[in-house]
């Protein structure tokens, strides 16, 4: 196992208001990490730096030893489904396919071997039968699913999802994070924006408690505690039990 992402002393701001400060982790491969905070705690914001799309007031991100620039092939990125046009004129397949275009070079088609791997990403997520389909014509578990397929396609190492598992049927969220466990399997990184703490401890290897600041990092048993989750919420705070449950 080896770091692929490693963040040091970030710190952003919007507007002269600070976001993020001071955050420092080092991510391994080979885990699912979970990324938990209240609204407004920065998890968003972290993913949009480590992708290179926001600016940063001070620190370093590196991914696998290098600036994102040179690595955007190896890092895919889901984004909330309320971040994504649906209207947009595409079917399933248009929208998997997408996940080939960092592996092209200008002006190059793309070609039956990306065909296959489209296929094949759709066929993983169980929705092969939609490729036709417009995306504005599924459900909401169906949309889900096509951009999982179209990450699947990019065949990235590096997959940062933004909160999967809201708005999707109980079988889309069981065959998410059932595909997640595969990919952790084949040694990805996998970091995962998460709201619902009930299933924390059966989703997660390891778990980031943010709020502006980063409030714990480390294996979800000894990590995800009472302790640790009412620093990270404070008046928010649910009552978790020693079974993962939560009134």
């Amino acid at each position: 196992m080896y770091n692929t992402i490693s963040i040091k002393g970030l710190s952003v701001s919007y507007e002269r208001k600070r976001v993020l400060t001071n955050i420092f982790l080092e991510l391994e491969q080979g885990k699912i990490c979970g990324v938990i905070g209240p609204n407004g705690a920065g998890k968003s914001t972290l993913f949009k730096a480590i992708l290179g799309l926001i600016d940063i007031n001070v620190g370093t991100i590196l991914i696998n030893g290098q600036s994102i620039d040179t690595q955007r092939k190896t890092v895919v990125y889901v984004p909330q489904k309320n971040e994504v046009d649906w209207d947009f004129p595409a079917t399933v397949f248009d929208i998997v396919l997408m996940g080939r275009y960092p592996h092209k070079k200008v002006f190059s088609r793309i070609n039956d071997t990306d065909k296959e791997i489209a296929l094949e990403a759709l066929e993983e997520v169980g929705i092969a039968h939609l490729q036709e389909r417009q995306i504005g014509e599924l459900s909401g578990g169906q949309q889900q699913r096509v951009f999982l397929a179209r990450a699947l396609c990019q065949r990235a190492d590096i997959f940062l999802l933004d909160e999967p598992f809201v708005g999707v049927d109980v079988t889309t969220e069981e065959k998410i994070i059932q595909i997640l466990r595969k990919l952790a399997s084949q040694n990805k990184t996998l970091l995962v924006v998460h709201h619902d703490l009930s299933n924390v401890p059966s989703y997660f290897d390891t778990v980031v408690l943010l709020n502006q600041r980063l409030i714990a990092f480390g294996d979800t048993l000894s990590t995800f505690t009472e302790e640790n989750i009412a620093k990270t919420y404070g008046g928010q705070l649910p009552i978790l039990h020693k079974t993962g449950m939560i009134e």
